[in-house]
């Protein structure tokens, strides 16, 4: 028994790595995926939040953590990848990078020393950029406003899904009629009010579904940059903002609960790991191929799958019978409603003896 539900946890977290590591990346919302996967599940009788399921001490809880800290891995990925451009004490650019580079005769004249204040500029631009979802992030966090519509996030998922995957077309559509030329060319040709302008569209990556890098490609097509420098710095604002998400649910999880246990720290290690390997795989793809193609496909995806979360959670609830915006329970009240209702039938009991008796 205990080695089948080792081989369960491994291939589930490699499962959840797989869709981390592409669904991160490409603009069609890592949330939608895992909550449809986690969905699909719980209605085959096996719940990943039941701490019985894969020996999850924690249930409810890590489960919760995991789906944040994940995203670490994937975050490791983009690092890695753009290493030259985002470390500006590293070696010097190769001619290639500094023809992509503005003002390539005062780079070549000036050496390292001006292709390293390019970088800085380009963590500057980064933290700008993320200035606004950090804001209104903690603002959402303390007024529990997540919370407050938990019961409603597949709805709100598959009706985002569709929303802006209807604007992806509309967007490239527009773009391709105009035919005009991309002003921003390149991150280092990015103005700080322009990463600022992008940062702000990511704000709305904060509803469910949205998809981080989806919204923030869209706004930076509006605000005329080209389609790789759009991709590129939509992946340079994931750093701080996921690595401070991570880190904070992480740290919430450790002083409320304590120490993950075996099982869970496996699970979590293996989805890291998985998720990174296949954001590296993923992140040089789409790189590739913004280079030749537009995000239109991304869009009819979106839409397919949005309409796939309605028609599943419909059928699943009429199925089983239940409402389709029943309360989430967490672990720890469920264990806590059994716990009541066992007292409850211990004090019944002794009733029921005594009239048995009579």
């Amino acid at each position: 028994m205990f080695m089948i539900m080792t081989f369960l946890l491994i291939l589930i977290a490699i499962l959840f790595g797989i869709i981390e590591g592409i669904s991160e990346w490409l603009p069609i919302s890592s949330t939608g995926h895992m909550i449809l996967v986690e969905k699909i599940f719980s209605a085959s009788g096996f719940s990943l939040r039941d701490p019985a399921s894969l020996g999850f001490e924690h249930g409810d809880a890590f489960f919760e953590m995991f789906l944040v800290v994940i995203q670490l891995g994937a975050i490791l990925a983009v690092i890695i990848y753009f290493w030259k451009k985002l470390w500006p004490f590293g070696n010097k650019l190769s001619d290639l990078e500094i023809v992509k580079l503005r003002n390539e005769q005062e780079l070549v004249a000036m050496g390292n020393y001006v292709a390293h204040k390019r970088i800085w500029q380009t963590w500057l631009k980064t933290l700008v950029g993320c200035l606004p979802a950090a804001v209104v992030g903690l603002g959402m966090e303390y007024l529990k406003i997540t919370d407050k519509f938990a019961k409603y996030e597949w709805a709100i998922v598959g009706a985002t899904l569709i929303i802006y995957g209807i604007a992806f077309i509309a967007v490239e559509t527009y773009v391709s009629k105009k035919k005009q030329e991309f002003k921003v060319d390149s991150v280092v040709n990015m103005s700080l009010r322009t990463a600022f302008y992008i940062g702000c569209f990511q704000v709305l990556a904060l509803i469910p579904g949205t998809s981080r890098s989806g919204v923030t490609i869209l706004g930076a097509l509006l605000l005329s940059c080209n389609r790789e420098s759009a991709a590129e710095f939509s992946f340079y604002l994931s750093i701080p903002v996921m690595i401070g998400a991570s880190g904070l649910k992480l740290f919430k999880f450790i002083k409320n609960y304590g120490m993950p246990n075996k099982n869970e720290t496996l699970f979590l290690l293996i989805g890291f790991i998985v998720a990174f390997i296949v954001s590296l795989l993923a992140v040089k793809w789409l790189m590739a191929f913004v280079k030749r193609h537009d995000f239109k496909p991304f869009g009819y995806y979106r839409i397919a799958l949005g309409i796939l979360v309605f028609v599943i959670f419909v059928t699943i609830a009429k199925v089983q019978g239940t409402p389709l915006f029943a309360p989430i329970a967490s672990t720890s009240e469920a264990i806590s409603s059994n716990s009541a209702a066992i007292s409850e039938l211990n004090l019944i009991i002794p009733s029921i003896k005594g009239l048995k008796s009579i």
